[in-house]
């Protein structure tokens, strides 16, 4: 990649300057041109003063005034003077070939007067304090050659001053190509080799940020995975042992149980048969937590969606959970809408949500307290309150609770604490129906779950 990116660099310098050098070279060219051409026009309105002085100084037309005059003329340019009479007084000429003759070698010295061709031509009335004194036909090029000898060596001057202007700035560009290259690549660099450090089970990897731009959110992100990863890999393992824990209690009382009965130390009678009984029932919801949080997440959970009545819904699990609120001294603040609240919903996973929530309400609630649960309609939503007084949440830990395995107190078992696996399937549940769930809790005071979710579900895509 550094190899790519210095060589694409080096090549957009290269464009840059040899496009650069045409144009400065063409206009220089143009303005140049424009400038002599001018030049020759000044020296042409010069004429008539010029000759004039001549004759007034000589008293005569002087051959070697003449010529001095005609050495000056612009390059091409011939006049014939001419007394009033129309006679013939002498031919003054700056042509090409003469002044290329011994200067053959010189850059720009190859044209003649065959080059040029667009003319102009004017007539100048030389004029004295006697009168008219001559009349000369002007014959000149529209457009000045760069011949002049000085000419051509400032514009040779011009253009080797372009080139070591752009040799320096390519040198410039490749050396600022190479290490910017580098200082881009580097970084990455870095990330690659931490990657495959990651992969092989290094989840202690980071990258040091040297700087703010892409480069740096890019391992600033980097590092934010590998700590997610790093998490991940944590509750994972404390899920292991949370599960090993929750299946070796109840399979221990059941071998218990059996053994007591093998060796008749105890009845086979209803109660203890009840206990075992029980039993199996913490492993079938464990087992049925896992199946249901799973097919969630790998988006293989469809709801089937009918219009559902929450209400009812509530209803149901309250009456589900009064008993045990009831053996905990709670208090219920429940009261229902008059009226039916209908949305579009699984009626079978909404009530395993609310069920859920209450229940993780009635588990962390202090003896004595209160529980407070409330459900408003709103146009388009319906929104559900799941209070409850007890130890609260600390905040470190607010953002994680919805997420598998995790649990704030690890000391907890599972009758009071779960395995971390109730909330992970009520967030996902919330998220099928395509709502929206948060929590606000205060430590020691109490603790608030908000349900919102849409009276009409869109339809649904898979989810991924």
């Amino acid at each position: 990649m550094r190899k790519k990116l210095f060589l694409s660099t080096l090549v957009i310098i290269l464009m840059a300057l040899t496009l650069s050098l045409l144009a400065v070279n063409l206009v220089f060219h143009q303005q140049f041109s424009n400038y002599l051409t001018k030049t020759s026009e000044t020296v042409i309105e010069q004429l008539p003063a010029r000759l004039s002085a001549v004759y007034q100084s000589k008293g005569a037309w002087d051959p070697t005034s003449l010529d001095e005059i005609s050495q000056s003329l612009p390059v091409g340019t011939t006049i014939t003077l001419k007394d009033p009479n129309g006679k013939q007084i002498a031919t003054l000429s700056h042509m090409m070939d003469d002044m290329m003759n011994g200067q053959s070698g010189m850059m720009g010295m190859s044209m003649s007067s065959s080059s040029i061709t667009s003319w102009k031509t004017k007539t100048l009335t030389i004029s004295g304090p006697q009168g008219t004194l001559a009349i000369a036909y002007v014959h000149y090029p529209s457009s000045a050659p760069i011949l002049n000898p000085q000419d051509v060596l400032f514009q040779s001057s011009v253009f080797y001053s372009l080139l070591l202007a752009g040799g320096l700035a390519l040198v410039f560009g490749i050396i600022l190509s190479y290490f910017t290259s580098r200082r881009l690549v580097e970084p990455l660099k870095h990330l690659t080799i931490a990657a495959e450090r990651i992969g092989k089970g290094n989840l202690n990897e980071r990258v040091v940020i040297q700087t703010k731009d892409e480069v740096g959110q890019l391992a600033n992100a980097f590092n934010v995975m590998v700590d997610n990863l790093n998490r991940q890999e944590t509750l994972r393992k404390q899920f292991t042992a949370d599960i090993a824990h929750e299946l070796r209690t109840p399979l221990t009382s059941i071998k218990s149980y059996i053994e007591a009965f093998q060796d008749n130390v105890l009845p086979a009678d209803e109660e203890n048969l009840s206990s075992i009984h029980e039993e199996i029932d913490r492993l079938v919801d464990l087992s049925s937590d896992l199946k249901d949080l799973n097919v969630a997440e790998i988006g293989a959970l469809k709801p089937i969606v009918e219009p559902t009545d929450l209400n009812y819904l509530l209803e149901k699990v309250i009456h589900s959970l009064y008993s045990l609120i009831q053996e905990k001294q709670l208090t219920l603040n429940w009261s229902p809408p008059p009226e039916p609240v209908i949305t579009s919903g699984d009626g079978q996973l909404l009530t395993r949500l609310f069920y859920n929530l209450i229940h993780n309400a009635y588990k962390y609630s202090n003896s004595g307290g209160e529980i407070t649960i409330t459900l408003t309609p709103t146009s388009d939503s319906v929104l559900i309150w799941i209070k409850n007084t007890g130890s609260g949440i600390p905040k470190e830990d607010l953002p994680f609770i919805f997420e598998r395995f995790y649990r704030a107190d690890k000391s907890r078992s599972r009758e009071t604490g779960g395995t971390g696996i109730g909330l992970a399937l009520v967030k996902q549940i919330t998220a099928l129906h395509q709502g929206t769930i948060t929590v606000q809790s205060t430590v020691g005071q109490d603790t608030e779950f908000i349900v919102q979710l849409p009276k009409e579900i869109e339809k649904f895509a898979d989810q991924s």
